[in-house]
């Protein structure tokens, strides 16, 4: 975890807010729905997610377009996921709500999240040594 918080900020707080959102969301993924802890973890969730998201902006080291890179497009994607299932719960679109959500989860922390372990990424140093 040394390498981690070896980097720039906002790396650290990133990926430390990414990783609470991995461990919550599948909490929130298994657990009953529709009641007060239901809605206090989803909340938590959403927050931490809107952290990831927005700071990941402030990270620039894969340059493909002046500072940015398609990354970034998915966090934009991301601030547009958690609008709309928030939009959706309170309209009481509970199917919507739940798909926005679970495509969330997968697409922006699981699959976008292994792409970190990639060799010379900081992940992968952290949790395999480089």
């Amino acid at each position: 975890m040394e390498i981690l918080f070896e980097q720039a900020s906002p790396i650290p707080h990133h990926a430390l807010a990414a990783f609470a959102a991995v461990i919550i969301g599948a909490v929130q993924l298994w657990m009953r729905k529709g009641g007060r802890a239901h809605r206090i973890m989803g909340y938590l969730w959403v927050t931490l997610m809107a952290i990831v998201a927005l700071s990941s902006f402030f990270i620039h080291k894969i340059r493909l377009v002046g500072a940015f890179s398609p990354i970034h497009l998915l966090s934009i994607f991301t601030l547009w996921s958690l609008y709309m299932a928030i939009r959706a719960a309170k309209d009481r679109r509970i199917n919507a709500h739940r798909r926005w959500m679970q495509n969330l989860y997968v697409m922006a922390l699981l699959i976008t999240g292994a792409f970190t372990f990639l060799p010379r990424r900081t992940m992968h140093m952290v949790f395999f040594g480089g």
